[in-house]
Order: structure tokens, then C-alpha cells, then sequence
């Protein structure tokens, strides 16, 4: 590899660049200082150290040249506009994108940065906090964006530490760091910018409390480094003696996490055993218990502190073996023992490292992690291939493709006027935006603005846009006349389910009370008919089989309710009184001849005559179905389905029971009961569209069961048939209503 040569104090803006990126990088330096002479930053700092101080923590992370350009240039945007705009044709186009990436996110920022609050304020900027570290992935069109954005925050917080500054400037850009800079760079892996955010952020925020842990520490961080390092060659001379392949890395813990663990354990310093720490990483479970042996033997093992997460995993998985140790000096190390499979999992798995860190607040989204845990391995990647030689010029320009293509974009995140940010699908429209703030809003949304400008309904929406609607106002709001339009639910109207839902629901409350409206009038004009307008309605209703006056309505609205039946029982206590005709009855109650009533079954007993049939309730058997007979005890036989399982039970106690039976000539009018069991996606009207079909079918419903759970409707019809033909025909129908699962005959 071959460098290029640099002033002194370059070295840490180059460190790892080729030649010609190197010079590339001081033509930038030199582009700036220029317009950055004698100008500041917001936060006080000289602009071009404040920008040196970027790019030196971006080459820590041996970042690619384009990104520490963008990183030393992007506050031109903001001091001199002029300057900014040279930066396309000197330095290209994908760091002018970037540079005005960073510009974009810096300023959603400052406009949606939530206030510290308390109790339930603080639970809802909690929530805020975690859309606006979503919003940051997603906006990113290029995932380098994000590491100028943390780096350049990191840089402040070291200009405040080395100038010494506490006010209340350094106390809110701390509380900023620890609400979202600091998480985001650990759900990214870059540890060496998390705890570095962390420890700066808690010196300002808990000046006395970092005080009091750095106290005592009683060592220097330099010191405690190297006795981790010093740990680490030891165990890797015992390790290659015992010819074990391993990869052995670790570091103290910093000042954060300790007081955090003390905090969260409620445990004193004296009993915090893993304040220096690091892992070992080999190939098989058992290299993993062959350390675990050779470390108790290097130093002196603690046992309480000992945990075998290998032969008992975690309930979200993870696994590792855990051990704390005691030096000869008296000072403690943990050591975590795993495999690389272990490893990856525990890294870019369900057992993530920066769920636990943030807590169980944060709800469990799958593919949200799978897109965290892949920016995260093509960092990781960029740092494993940084030091390589052969072909890493290749290697960085298929890393940068890579995290250029990694946005997180299946979601959008929009402000509205007051700086709220809402998350919502890609390729949302203002009606969805609308529904998501309350549902009356959506109904009354009438238009919307997008940054202050009017846009069409159907406009899709963009990170960071601030959207406002505009909804019904006056008489049609007061009169409650204001609703949405049909076209909504047209393709192109909206992108949410939960939108489209919500409208559904208002046109199906809008048809409902037109309905019971309509049957309300009929009801009250047969009433009025038949000199019975005093009549209690409720036990109208419940005399015609109804629970209330509004399924008697709807009924009736519907023409699913003769009004010649609702004469009927007007008139039922009157003596005398002729009962209606067969058109007026119930399209539900059956006309035929039932076997549950009565009827012939039609059934033959091979060999007999004139015995006692009847049909078994258990598996409700009807023609053409194969049958076979059961002698019972004083009830004469029992019809099952040749494929009862009750009968072949029956049939292993008493053989000799059983009788050959067949259907006989069978009456035109005989119906017979069965059991069809529904599994469907629950929604409204459901019922009614499976009722109907029935209907169609001509199928007698005499019992309904149903119930819902977690969004799936269970329900259970009996019917009275004539064959299965019938029956095979209707569920082939009911099958294909929509939202149905599964429909079989039970």
C-alpha cells in the first residue's frame, strides 16, 4: 500500500488512505480553510477544528475517502453558502449528496428533538425518541450519512470535555446523545463511538456521579487497558500451547456502564466483578469448555459468578459461558467464552446486544432487525477488510455500494406542524398521515398541505416532510355530514390496511343506520297497520327470536324477516287467530320434514323390518354419506357415518352389535342435521355473508355458535340438508367469502 506524505498532524485524517485519496483529502482540507477561517460552529468550537476533528473520527472507523470529505465539508452549507456550492464540481456528486444528507438530518433534528420531561411526558418523548432513531435509518439514503451525523456530535462532546465546559448547552446536548446518538450507534456496533458518547454524555448530565466512579476506579483508563491487554497475551500463550484456535479481544468497562450496572442491580462497586472484561471466540462447543479450563487455571475462579449459557440458553437464545476470575493482585475479570455461531447470533440475532441494552421498551420487529443487524455486519466488514492489501480497493468500492443500498426505506417519517414525527408505510398518502393523528380527522380531511404547499389527496409522502390537513368545517362539521369519499379506497389513495379499515368502517356504519332506519319505518307502518302501536318493541323483538330491537330492525331492513311473521306475533295471544301462511315464516326456519323432529329417516336395516332408527348425533349422517347401524340399549339403532370414530370405538367393545343399514327411498322433503365449522380472518359483516349463502343454498340454519380471538373468527352452523350434495355445494361457496381460512364438515 502506498501512502502519501503529510504534515504533521495529517496523519490522523489520512491514516489508511491510498495516495490519491490521501491528496484528495488535504485538496479538501485546504478548499476549507478558507471559508472556515475565524468562523465558529453553533456550539462555540473553531470551524475548522471542529471539522478536523470529523474527519479524525472518521478514520478511526477507517471510513472511505468520500465520507471524511463530506464530514470536513458539510458545515459550508451552513457558513458559507457560496463555498458549498463548489463542492459538486470539485469533489463530486456523491459527497455533495452526502453533505446535504448530513444538513437534512441535522435540522429535522433540531426541529423534532423532544424536551426533557417527566412521568407520562417522559414515556411519550421516549417514544419520540425511538421514531426519531428509526427516522435517522430510513432518511439516510446513504447509511455513511449516519456515521458523519455521530461523529460529529462526538467531536462536540470532546470540545466540551477538553474546554471544560458545564452549562446548560453541554447538560442538553448530553441528554440528546443518551436519548438518541449514543443508541443509535450501538444498534449500528460502533462500539468505539458508543461508549466514547456515552462516557462524555454522563460526565455532563451526572458530573458527580462520573466523578465518583472515576474516583473509584482508582486506576487511570490507560492502566486498566493494559491489564486487559496484559490478560489477553497471557491467555493467548496458554491457548496456542494448548493448540486451541481462538480470537480474543475485550476492554474495561467504561465509567457508564459501570455506574449503570450499580444503578440497575442496585449493587455497591466493591461487588461489581466485571469491570474489566473480554471474550473469547472459538470454533466448537468443545474449544469452549477446553478455555473455560485453562482460564480457571490462569486465575482463580469466583463460582457464584459462573454461568453456562450453552447447556441452558437464555429464552431469547443466546448462548455463552460466562466466568468471573480473580488475578493475582486481587483484581476481577469476566470472560464470555462462545463459538462464532454463537457469536453472530448473539450479535445480528434475536438476542441482538443493542435490544438488551435498550430494553424491553423497544417491541420485537423482525424485519426492522434483520435490516439492523445487516448495516451492522457490513460495518463489521468494512473494518475486518480494512487492513487487507490485495485487492482492497475493490473491497471498499463494493462496501460502499453496499451500505449505499442498505437504507431502511419500507417506512417514512413525517412532522406535523408542531414538529411531531409520525411514522408511517412507504408510499403513504395525506389520508393515511390524516387517520394515523385520529380517525374523525381522517373522515373530515377535506385536503392537506406538504411543506406548506396544497398537494392532491394521493400525493406520496417523503421522509421529512411536514404535513398539515385541512378538514370540514362549519355546518357539515357540526351536522356530522362530513365523511370520506369512496375513491379513497381506490388504488393510489392510500398505502395502510389500518386506513383503509377505518374508512370500510364508516361506509358500513353509514349503510347499517340507513338500513335499521328503512326497517324502523316498515316495523312502524305494520304496526300502525294492524292497531298495535303501543306494543313494547323490545319484547316484540324478543318474542320473534331477536336479543334486541336492532337485529329485528336489521332483519327487517334487510327483507331477511317476513313482515306477515311480525303480524303473526302480533296476534299470536289472540284466540282464534289463523296462523300466517308458509311464505311469512322465517327464511331460517325449515319447511321440510326434519329427522331432528320427527321425520322418517329413511334409513333400511338389511335383513328387517319396522325397527327403530335413529339418526346419531355425534357424527349427523345424511344421504348419500355410508352408514352403518348400531344396536343400542332400549333406543333401538343408532345411524352413524361409516367413518364415526365414536362408532368405531363402540364397535372394539361390542362387534356384535353393529347391522348392516342403507339409505332406503328417501322422502323429497326429509332434511337432515350436520355440523360445518368456519375458520375465517374476523371482520364485520362476516356473518351475514355466510348466513347468506345458506340462504342461497337453501340450507336451514338451527344453530349458530361463534366466537372471535387475536383477529380469527371460530364458528360453528348446524343446517338441515337434503344430501351432501347440497352441502358439498355451499361450502365450496363459503369457502371462497373473503377472509374465510378453512370450512369442513364436523
Amino acid at each position: 500500500m502506498v501512502f502519501v506524505a503529510t504534515r504533521d498532524g495529517d496523519d490522523s485524517l489520512t491514516v489508511g488512505l491510498r495516495a490519491d485519496d490521501a491528496s484528495r483529502l488535504m485538496e479538501a482540507v485546504a478548499f476549507a480553510s478558507g471559508p472556515y477561517a475565524g468562523k465558529q460552529v453553533p456550539t462555540g468550537q473553531d470551524a475548522m477544528a471542529f471539522s478536523r476533528g470529523v474527519v479524525a473520527a472518521l478514520a478511526s472507523l477507517k471510513s472511505d475517502i468520500d465520507t471524511r470529505i463530506a464530514g470536513l465539508l458539510f458545515e459550508l452549507t451552513a457558513i458559507a453558502p457560496e463555498a458549498a456550492a463548489q463542492i459538486e464540481p470539485r469533489f463530486g456528486k456523491e459527497v455533495a449528496e452526502m453533505v446535504a444528507g448530513i444538513r437534512q438530518l441535522m435540522r429535522l433534528h433540531e426541529g423534532t428533538m423532544p424536551p426533557p420531561e417527566q412521568g407520562k411526558a417522559r414515556s411519550a418523548a421516549a417514544g419520540q425518541f425511538e421514531t426519531l432513531r428509526k427516522m435517522t435509518l430510513a432518511m439516510a439514503t446513504d447509511m455513511r450519512v449516519v456515521l458523519v451525523r455521530l461523529t460529529s456530535r462526538l467531536t462536540t462532546l470532546r470540545y466540551f470535555a477538553e474546554s471544560k465546559l458545564e452549562n446548560e448547552m453541554t447538560l442538553r446536548y448530553a441528554r440528546e446523545t443518551f436519548d438518541l446518538y449514543a443508541p443509535l450507534a450501538n444498534r449500528l456496533g460502533i462500539w468505539q463511538l458508543k461508549w466514547e458518547l456515552e462516557d462524555l454524555s454522563f460526565r455532563f448530565s451526572e458530573p458527580a456521579s462520573y466523578k465518583r466512579i472515576a474516583k473509584m476506579l482508582e486506576e487511570k483508563r490507560v492502566e486498566r487497558e493494559q491489564f486487559v491487554e496484559a490478560s489477553i497475551v497471557r491467555l493467548k500463550s496458554e491457548l496456542a500451547a494448548a493448540g486451541i484456535r481462538a480470537e480474543v479481544y475485550g476492554r474495561p468497562k467504561h465509567i457508564f456502564s459501570i455506574w449503570n450496572k450499580m444503578r440497575g442491580k442496585a449493587i455497591d462497586f466493591s461487588r461489581l466483578h466485571d469491570v474489566r472484561a473480554f471474550r473469547v471466540i472459538v470454533d466448537d462447543v468443545k474449544a469452549c469448555y477446553a478455555v473455560l479450563s485453562i482460564v480457571h487455571n490462569i486465575w482463580t475462579p469466583i463460582p457464584e459468578e459462573f454461568d453456562d449459557y450453552i447447556a441452558r440458553p437464555k429464552s431469547n437464545g443466546y448462548q455463552s459461558l460466562h466466568t468471573v476470575v480473580e488475578a493475582d493482585d486481587g483484581r476481577t475479570l469476566e470472560v464470555q467464552i462462545r463459538t462464532q455461531e454463537m457469536h453472530r447470533f448473539a450479535e445480528y440475532g434475536v438476542a441482538a446486544h443493542w435490544r438488551y441494552k435498550e430494553g424491553a421498551a423497544n417491541a420485537l420487529d423482525e424485519s426492522y432487525d434483520q435490516k439492523i443487524a445487516w448495516l451492522r455486519q457490513l460495518l463489521a466488514w468494512k473494518s475486518e477488510v480494512a487492513g487487507g492489501v490485495v485487492g482492497q480497493e475493490d473491497s471498499e468500492r463494493q462496501w460502499v455500494e453496499q451500505l449505499k443500498a442498505a437504507a431502511i426505506n419500507d417506512r417514512i417519517y413525517v412532522l406535523t406542524p408542531q414538529g411531531r414525527l409520525i411514522e408511517l408505510p412507504a408510499g403513504a398518502t395525506p389520508i393515511d398521515f390524516a387517520y394515523h393523528l385520529h380517525s374523525d380527522i381522517g373522515h373530515r380531511c377535506r385536503g392537506a398541505k406538504v411543506n406548506g404547499a396544497m398537494a392532491p389527496l394521493n400525493t406520496r409522502l417523503q421522509n421529512g416532510q411536514t404535513i398539515e390537513i385541512v378538514t370540514a368545517k362549519g355546518e357539515a362539521a357540526a351536522a356530522g355530514t362530513a365523511g370520506p369519499s369512496r375513491d379513497w379506497l381506490a388504488d393510489g389513495y392510500t398505502a395502510s390496511p389500518r386506513t383503509r379499515a377505518k374508512i370500510r368502517a364508516w361506509f358500513n356504519a353509514i349503510e347499517q343506520a340507513e338500513i335499521l332506519a328503512h326497517g324502523r319505518v316498515l316495523l312502524e307502518k305494520t304496526l300502525q297497520r294492524e292497531g298495535k302501536t303501543a306494543v313494547n318493541l323490545d319484547d316484540l323483538a324478543q318474542k320473534l327470536g331477536f336479543a334486541k330491537l336492532d337485529d329485528l330492525l336489521l332483519a327487517v331492513g334487510n327483507d331477511r324477516l317476513s313482515l306477515r311473521l311480525v303480524e303473526q306475533a302480533l296476534h299470536a295471544d289472540e284466540p282464534g287467530r289463523q296462523a300466517a301462511p308458509d311464505d311469512a315464516v322465517l327464511p331460517r326456519q325449515s319447511r321440510a320434514s326434519s329427522v331432528t323432529r320427527g321425520a322418517k329417516a329413511g334409513v333400511l336395516v338389511l335383513g328387517t323390518e319396522g325397527l327403530l332408527t335413529q339418526m346419531a348425533s355425534c357424527c349427523k349422517p345424511a344421504p348419500p354419506d355410508p352408514i352403518v347401524g348400531f344396536i343400542t340399549r332400549g333406543k333401538g339403532i343408532s345411524i352413524h357415518r361409516a367413518s364415526c370414530k365414536n362408532l368405531s370405538q363402540m364397535l372394539l367393545r361390542a362387534p356384535e352389535r353393529m347391522v348392516q343399514t342403507t339409505w332406503g327411498e328417501l322422502g323429497g322433503d326429509t332434511v337432515y342435521p350436520v355440523d360445518v365449522f368456519v375458520l375465517a380472518q374476523d371482520r364485520q359483516g362476516l356473518l351475514r355473508d355466510i348466513s347468506d349463502i345458506f340462504l342461497r343454498e337453501k340450507i336451514n340454519v338451527i344453530g349458530v355458535s361463534t366466537r372471535s380471538s387475536k383477529g380469527q373468527a371460530f364458528m360453528s352452523f348446524t343446517g338441515e340438508i337434503s344430501s351432501t350434495a347440497q352441502l358439498q355445494k355451499a361450502m365450496k361457496v363459503i369457502g371462497e367469502v373473503k377472509g374465510v381460512v378453512e370450512v369442513k364438515r364436523t
